[in-house]
């Protein structure tokens, strides 16, 4: 029977354009910086050199944070998962150019990704401002709701994070609450994370910042932690 949480996707469908030089670099370079999604099991830590850690970014979109994270914390090897082709095209182009060799991109979708990923093999999860599906009748579409979150539990180390962000009030008390529910999750914050710096800013926050709503910020970890420090 299928799993209730493969109902729920981690993308939309929208009409956008992808440029001629993002569908070349996707031909081109997905076969040298993806990695494949297989039904049977998708290998993430085995398709990098040495590192630290493994972090999984899901919905990248254009790629600016995911790009930043990779150059700046080179020992760790960053995954991207996302459906948007014009994201993913650009992303691979700029993997390329900048010759980085931390960063890898699955583009499928992450709900069916994850089903397919070894348990506690990931080191941390980025989520940073999904959809929010404002609208009160398709709050169901929301990727972040109760099985999903226990299968990133499920995937996650002992001592793995969960870093989500979001510019929707609402939504980020949905999460809150959600999280706190799973008893193998702490944080150390009694409400919003606070002082994460190494964060990137990204269009979505500060089209959130323009139209003054509020960026809300949840860290939590697995239990077994260890102390998680990217600089």
């Amino acid at each position: 029977m299928e799993s209730s949480h493969k109902k729920i996707r981690s993308f939309v469908i929208r009409a956008s354009r992808t440029s001629s030089r993002q569908k070349k670099n996707y031909d081109q370079l997905l076969p040298i910086y993806g990695i494949p999604y297989k039904p049977e099991g998708t290998l993430l830590s085995e398709s990098f050199g040495p590192h630290d850690l493994l972090v999984v970014e899901i919905g990248f979109g254009m790629g600016d944070a995911t790009l930043e994270l990779a150059q700046k914390f080179p020992l760790t090897a960053f995954v991207g998962v996302d459906v948007h082709l014009p994201g993913v095209g650009r992303v691979l182009g700029e993997i390329q150019t900048q010759n980085l060799t931390n960063l890898k991109i699955i583009h499928h979708d992450a709900v069916e990704v994850l089903d397919t990923v070894a348990s506690q093999s990931v080191d941390g999860f980025h989520i940073f401002f999904p959809d929010p599906w404002p609208k009160k009748k398709h709050h169901k579409r929301r990727l972040l709701q109760q099985p999903f979150v226990k299968k990133l539990v499920e995937v996650l180390k002992p001592g793995g994070y969960l870093y989500f962000a979001t510019d929707w009030e609402e939504y980020a008390l949905e999460v809150r609450d959600l999280l706190r529910s799973f008893g193998n999750l702490s944080t150390p914050y009694t409400d919003w994370a606070e002082g994460i710096d190494w964060r990137p800013n990204t269009k979505f926050e500060r089209r959130g910042v323009q139209e003054q709503r509020p960026i809300r910020e949840l860290f939590f970890r697995k239990e077994n932690s260890k102390e998680f420090n990217h600089g």
